[in-house]
């Protein structure tokens, strides 16, 4: 009796084993986790060496350093203490939901093709969402370094609120001026690098 119980027991429990291989066959692997679009920016590794071919400050000049403060990168990696950048440098700080600042981004992205190496161009996106920085990197095809400030941090340490913002460091890391009037053009851009960086584009 036990015997035939055990025959007829195991093409049962053989079924019941096919049954679930050929389930989980049917599942497939786990789907992959969805990859985050590619950054447009580019990264800030860069930042803290000095441009190729940068120009001195004009002579006379002084003015505070970039503030003591530490920021992340856009695209990951370390972070980008602000005192070690090298300049000359022209800092654009904006947000997606700031108007003059889409206005304006296409005017920088143009000056950071222009730069040849003599400074460099980097953004300071500010209180803004991941996905809104992004969304307008990708539509006006912003390409230059570009720090992530999620509260306020850079501002109040310049003792502004504005926005847009633009701030001119020399070659020697100084703050020569800030800017805070609205949009910028090409031809206010250009003055302003040539008035303060002593640079021509």
């Amino acid at each position: 009796m036990t015997r035939r119980l055990a025959f007829l027991l195991v093409p049962l429990l053989l079924a019941g084993a096919g049954c679930t291989a050929t389930a989980e066959e049917s599942a497939g692997p786990p789907p992959a986790p969805r990859a985050e679009r590619p950054s447009p920016f580019a990264d800030c590794a860069p930042l803290t060496v000095a441009p190729a071919s940068a120009a001195p400050s004009p002579a006379g000049r002084s003015g505070d350093p970039l503030p003591d403060l530490t920021l992340n990168c856009f695209t990951g990696g370390a972070p980008v203490e602000l005192r070690e950048i090298k300049g000359p440098a022209v800092i654009n700080v904006w947000a997606s939901w700031c108007p003059p600042c889409r206005k304006e981004l296409p005017a920088f992205q143009r000056l950071s093709e222009r730069a040849d190496g003599r400074f460099q161009v980097i953004g300071v996106n500010s209180r803004d969402s991941r996905g809104g920085a992004q969304s307008i990197g990708e539509d006006y095809g912003v390409a230059f370094p570009m720090l992530v400030d999620q509260g306020d941090a850079f501002e109040r340490a310049l003792e502004r609120s504005a926005f847009p913002m633009t701030v001119l460091v020399g070659a020697d890391g100084r703050i020569r001026h800030i800017e805070a009037t609205g949009a910028l053009d090409d031809a206010r851009l250009a003055t302003l690098v040539r008035t303060h960086l002593g640079v021509r584009v």
